[in-house]
């Protein structure tokens, strides 16, 4: 039987259909934690994770790039599918 976890758990954004691929990493705890994201063609290194947050289905980080915006990612437990739900402009503007 094939692994397809690692393939799915590049994930797309489901927010407008828009692709998005997370490159991550598995920490002591094996809790994945972005590092870096590609949406629309645009390679965005996460330089802090703001917050972190979990629900019994999903993991969310807000995490600031190195564009200086701040976006939330959320990752879905069931299906290993990273989704962006929020993009900030430095200014605080969405």
């Amino acid at each position: 039987m094939i692994n397809l976890a690692p393939l799915l758990a590049q994930g797309y954004c489901s927010m407008d259909g828009s692709r998005i691929v997370v490159d991550r990493f598995a920490g002591d705890k094996g809790e994945e934690t972005p590092r870096a994201f590609t949406y629309e063609g645009s390679r965005r290194t996460a330089t802090e994770i703001v917050a972190r947050w979990y629900t019994e289905t999903h993991c969310y980080f807000r995490v600031r790039t190195d564009d200086g915006h701040r976006y939330v990612l959320r990752f879905d437990l069931d299906n290993l599918i990273w989704e962006l739900v929020m993009g900030e402009t430095p200014d605080g503007k969405t």
